[in-house]
């Protein structure tokens, strides 16, 4: 079991789901993706909420009661049939992600770690990530790996402008940036995978619940 929730009404055609532990949120998601109860339009999950959004004219409480019993019967943890705790066993396709480790940060997260750049690549490269959720940006995932040991806090001055396939740590999450934008994470390196292409269907190439390994090239 799940653990405990509230359902917060989110203005007149949505609720949002706050639980006491988050950590099934992304099974939850994937869950009612493939197999809506009736009444429900879309799950979107953030790190510790996600937000239901009804179909016009849908039951409300139904929709509710619906939503928190298929919460309380997921398993407990990040689960549901899949592994994200960093040792590579999970079920699944996983999304390959080429990377160069040659990010401005790298010397900086080896530091603040305690040891030494290649040690920061094998934590990174040696880690199954799960997509949590997608924010920020179109098609920026933010990816768990809790067996990294990768936790880093954020610069304390933001950049304004990091470029595409930058490839990131900030608190613990890893993530591509996916187009140029203004960020605060640690750059490690760079790939020249596409996480973002409008034209695709769907655009996004990682979504809440993708698997990602990251793998090391030649600079």
């Amino acid at each position: 079991m799940s653990g405990a929730a509230r359902l917060l009404p989110a203005g007149d055609r949505a609720w949002l789901l706050e639980p006491a532990d988050p950590a099934a949120l992304t099974a939850f998601a994937r869950e009612l993706e493939q197999d809506a109860p009736a009444g429900v339009e879309d799950v979107l999950p953030a790190a510790r909420t996600a937000l239901v959004t009804l179909r016009p004219g849908a039951d409300r409480d139904e929709v509710a009661r619906q939503v928190l019993r298929r919460w309380e019967a997921l398993p407990t943890g990040d689960g549901a049939g899949t592994t994200d705790d960093g040792d590579g066993d999970g079920d699944g396709d996983v999304v390959t992600v080429p990377v160069r480790y040659d990010g401005e940060d790298l010397e900086e997260v080896a530091g603040l770690l305690g040891v030494g750049p290649a040690e920061v690549v094998a934590r990174h490269t040696g880690a199954t990530w799960t997509c949590a959720f997608v924010g920020f940006a179109p098609g920026f995932g933010y990816l768990r790996g809790p067996g990294a040991r990768l936790a880093v806090p954020r610069r304390a001055q933001p950049r304004t402008a990091v470029p595409a396939g930058a490839v990131a740590l900030a608190d613990g999450w890893s993530a591509v940036y996916p187009r140029r934008s203004p960020g605060g994470w640690r750059l490690i390196g760079t790939t020249a995978l596409t996480l973002w292409d409008p034209a695709a269907d769907p655009p996004a190439l990682l979504r809440p619940g993708t698997r990602v390994r990251f793998a090391q090239v030649a600079g």
